[in-house]
């Protein structure tokens, strides 16, 4: 019986197709927003996660001032110095490696071509906290660090606009009034948190900054980063209770200082950008329920139409609940190919949008599933009411109706 009246629904659909069309556009539209929309969230929370993760592993960062909340004492704190960052390394456990950073804006020159970009001083170690890697050459050594030798390597971004296809390592590049042999080239990690080009970046020894840039022995921050296995919060506590003693900070005092965990950066960020996928999810579900109210309304004019072929039935011995099950599967069966479509749609719009958004594709089967049930419930929902309609007729009221 089922599908005898899965049959008789299908040819009613092909003798209104264009009404069944524009019937089923408003499911379609409503499940193809819904769904295109949360994996387009998804997208863009793995981007951030990927970006915040590209950052360091299980990695904290120490910076001297109060960045967040009330009391900003970011003016007035005092910078941290080489000597933190090697207490650090000395006097708290299970740390992979401990990088001072500080950083300079400057403009590089090469062969006749400049490009302004930040130049970091820092230490060997910076490159295993900030998970950098080698596109080829080298990183620094003891003595070049010690002497603080004019040694650099470039960022991807800066090397591509200094050198363009030409080769940058063994070659020279001018900061400020000297010259800095190129010794190695970074793998490119592309846009962190906030648009920032990770790349645009000049790496040279910390002591090599601080004599020839800066000219202080201050450190921005400290990179810390933390073995697998062992807790960034028990970590981040020492790390706070250290510094504190260093800095001669009183019991009660506020911290002058921060430690950021970027775990936590990522998860505030990622958890951020869920609520609002959720928020554009729940916006886009309205067009589901305008479809269904489309459909009750076609349901409707279908039922007014059909008045004496349903009278017909009834005096021939169909029982109400077999009309009443005719008028629901043809509600479901247009609501459910909308969903099909909508799905369809929607992942191709998806795989479009991600790439000019720049952010993964990330393709959910449970909101698709979600999505086309959903549309199916919609269906049974708004397809009630018409059904039951046509299924309370009288008979002989319906074979006389013209």
């Amino acid at each position: 019986m089922i599908w005898n009246t899965l049959v008789l629904a299908v040819k009613q659909m092909r003798r209104n197709a264009l009404r069944s069309f524009l019937t089923v556009l408003g499911v379609v539209i409503g499940v193809s927003a819904v769904v295109t929309m949360v994996t387009l969230g998804n997208g863009a929370t793995k981007a951030v996660s990927d970006q915040i993760a590209s950052l360091g592993s299980n990695l904290l960062i120490a910076m001297p001032g109060q960045r967040f909340g009330a009391g900003n004492a970011g003016a007035s704190a005092q910078a941290f110095k080489v000597s933190d960052a090697e207490s650090i390394h000395s006097q708290v456990g299970g740390l992979k490696a401990v990088a001072p950073t500080a950083s300079e804006s400057v403009t590089v020159v090469s062969a006749g071509k400049n490009w302004a970009t930040s130049i970091t001083g820092t230490t060997d170690e910076y490159f295993t906290a900030g998970s950098w890697h080698l596109r080829s050459g080298r990183t620094f050594t003891d003595p070049e660090e010690r002497a603080g030798k004019a040694v650099c390597i470039l960022g991807e971004t800066v090397r591509k606009n200094l050198f363009g296809t030409q080769g940058a390592v063994g070659n020279e590049i001018r900061v400020k009034n000297f010259s800095c042999e190129v010794i190695g080239l970074l793998t490119s990690k592309g846009q962190a948190s906030m648009g920032r080009d990770q790349d645009d970046t000049v790496v040279i020894p910390l002591r090599t900054l601080q004599r020839r840039l800066s000219g202080s022995q201050d450190v921005s921050s400290v990179m810390v980063s933390v073995n697998e296995g062992r807790s960034t919060e028990t970590a981040q506590r020492q790390i706070e209770a250290l510094l504190r003693e260093r800095r001669h900070i009183a019991s009660g005092a506020q911290d002058d200082f921060n430690v950021l965990d970027t775990k936590e950066i990522a998860q505030t960020m990622s958890g951020a950008t869920r609520v609002l996928t959720a928020l554009l999810g729940a916006v886009a579900a309205v067009s589901l329920l305008v479809g269904g109210i489309g459909i009750m309304n076609v349901m409707m004019v279908s039922v007014t139409e059909r008045t004496r072929e349903i009278g017909t039935r009834l005096a021939i011995g169909a029982r109400e609940r077999e009309v009443l099950l005719q008028f629901l599967v043809e509600a479901v069966t247009l609501s459910s190919i909308g969903g099909i479509v909508g799905l369809v749609l929607a992942t191709i719009a998806s795989l479009l949008l991600s790439k000019v958004m720049q952010v993964p594709f990330v393709f959910n089967p449970q909101i698709n599933v979600i999505a086309f049930v959903f549309s199916g419930a919609i269906g049974i929902i708004f397809g009630y009411l018409p059904a039951k309609r046509a299924a309370c007729l009288d008979p002989i009221e319906a074979l006389r109706h013209e």
